[in-house]
């Protein structure tokens, strides 16, 4: 059964678990996307049992169903599978077909998935139970809509259409967004006497979180105290996300009270979220406090939580903390592109471009340069340095790679040309970037509005006031000004530029910055160009 637990990163953050829902709440956690999704790894391997560890791995995925599952080739019917699987003297069991499921969804492999289901519903080779059809109830609607959900829902038998089927079919709506259908089945279900999963309510929660809709919040709150259904940490935590993604540290501040209150315990992805926040708001110290206490909660090499440690040490300027994650991350049996740049970023944000280069050169030695994204991350660090003509010629080498230049890329690159002093060429790398499609998602996501930011920055210290108001109002649309700091940069520019508004700090406060001394000092040496 699909159950959305949270979704948190540094661009864009998401987790989604997979519950099992018996009449208490016994819940398994399977990790599904990457943005703040907790995956854990297997621990570090000790160099002297490397090899014999290596055996056992082999030996392990040999001895896999979900592993023959998933090397089928196209049009390969699943029965082989199973087949080669009893041919090799093993029964089926039922974690066999509940690994196999987990892996095929993490792998959006549904039809397969769904393969297997029918498999199971039509040979039996154990004993039914309400899991397998909510397992086949899952991915019936995920292909075939939630008609031939809900038709399979009735043939389903009498003594399996319990909380767990309902929650489930209330869950597949939600996920095709069929906000009206799924609170018609809710309504059934306390008709019923069945307890609604607080995941149910997560998921409503995720589909209202859009600027335009997010007043339904408190009501589905409301709602959910009405049901005596109990937060989940997962609530919070995605409470928390939809703060941080408005900017809103005062928010952030009160759903963590909220939390707090209600004495439900914070998770290494809830200080991850509040860490994240905080880091991005300049707020360091208070960034630093929640990063020590991801340190001592996280559980493992969660490769997700190791790569937000990542990013934040770079961010606090851990210059031994940040080594010494990079170490434990590049001991991991397989490491991601995704940590790669994470590192190469992280380091050349503290100022050690020795050390991006050495991690870039083993990211293409060790995974093909195939994505943008890889070339973005060094072009990124040697434009924040002012190195253009080495970010020139990696641009250079990822158009003859075959790799595409994006809005991302043009917007370093003209960072790095107002670094190196080229405005003429910023400008006009900045149109080209505009050409480019940028999803809502990129726009709205740290890194980008910090580069942004930077730009703003050094047409405000050249006094360039019509650049500055052209591109603090993406900034402004984002909600990134927000950020004290980010007001005070349009000061700055009027400052410079020795152009009286009176109004600057009233828009401020209204647009929900606070102002600080920096803030009165600037509005104070503005007050001498009034007219």
């Amino acid at each position: 059964m699909q159950v959305v637990a949270l979704w948190c990163e540094r661009r864009g953050f998401q987790c989604i678990y997979r519950t099992r829902i018996r009449s208490g709440v016994t819940l398994r956690l399977h990790g599904i996307l990457p943005s703040f999704t907790l995956c854990t790894q297997s621990p570090d391997v000790f160099s002297e049992v490397g090899d014999q560890t290596q055996d056992l791995r082999e030996e392990e995925h040999k001895n896999c169903l979900s592993l023959k599952i998933e090397k089928l080739g196209r049009g390969q019917p699943v029965l082989s599978a199973f087949q080669n699987w009893m041919g090799d003297g093993f029964p089926i069991h039922r974690g066999d077909i509940f690994h196999a499921i987990n892996r095929l969804r993490k792998l959006k492999m549904n039809k397969r998935a769904l393969e297997v289901m029918e498999w199971v519903i039509r040979e039996r080779p154990y004993k039914l139970k309400e899991l397998d059809y909510s397992y086949l109830l899952e991915f019936t609607t995920k292909l075939h809509g939630i008609s031939q959900g809900e038709r399979l829902f009735c043939r389903i038998p009498h003594e399996f259409q319990n909380e767990l089927l309902y929650n489930n079919l209330v869950l597949a709506c939600l996920d095709k967004a069929s906000i009206t259908l799924s609170l018609a089945y809710m309504k059934k279900m306390r008709e019923l006497g069945h307890p609604i999963s607080p995941y149910v309510f997560n998921r409503l929660i995720i589909l209202h979180s859009s600027p335009g809709r997010r007043k339904a919040i408190p009501k589905i709150l409301t709602q959910m105290k009405a049901d005596r259904v109990a937060p989940h940490v997962s609530t919070y935590n995605i409470l928390l996300k939809i703060e941080a993604n408005q900017h809103s540290i005062q928010g952030l501040t009160k759903v963590f009270d909220d939390m707090k209150r209600a004495q439900v315990e914070p998770n290494e992805i809830t200080y991850c979220i509040l860490a994240t926040a905080h880091a991005v708001a300049r707020l360091y110290v208070v960034s630093e406090a929640y990063v020590e206490a991801v340190e001592k909660v996280k559980t493992g090499d969660n490769w997700s939580t190791l790569d937000v440690l990542l990013m934040l040490y770079g961010y606090l300027g851990k210059e031994k903390e940040l080594e010494r994650t990079c170490s434990v991350v590049q001991q991991l049996p397989h490491v991601r592109i995704k940590s790669f740049v994470l590192s190469i970023e992280a380091f050349g944000r503290i100022g050690r471009l020795n050390r991006s280069e050495e991690l870039w050169l083993e990211m293409k030695s060790r995974k093909q340069l195939k994505y943008t994204e890889q070339y973005n991350s060094i072009i990124s660090v040697y434009c924040k340095h002012g190195l253009v003509d080495k970010a020139t010629e990696l641009f250079k080498e990822m158009e003859m790679n075959g790799c595409k230049a994006n809005a991302i890329t043009y917007r370093h690159l003209t960072l790095g040309c107002l670094k190196a002093g080229l405005v003429e060429e910023a400008l006009k790398t900045l149109e080209v970037g505009i050409d480019e499609i940028t999803t809502t998602k990129v726009r709205r996501s740290a890194p980008w509005l910090e580069t942004t930011h930077s730009i703003v920055e050094i047409f405000a210290d050249m006094g360039d006031i019509e650049n500055v108001k052209k591109w603090f109002g993406e900034l402004k649309e984002a909600r990134y000004t927000r950020y004290t700091f980010v007001y005070n940069t349009l000061i700055r520019a009027h400052v410079k530029a020795q152009v009286y508004d009176p109004d600057l700090l009233r828009k401020m406060i209204l647009g929900g910055a606070r102002p600080d001394a920096e803030t009165y000092s600037l509005v104070k040496l503005l007050e001498q160009f009034r007219s």
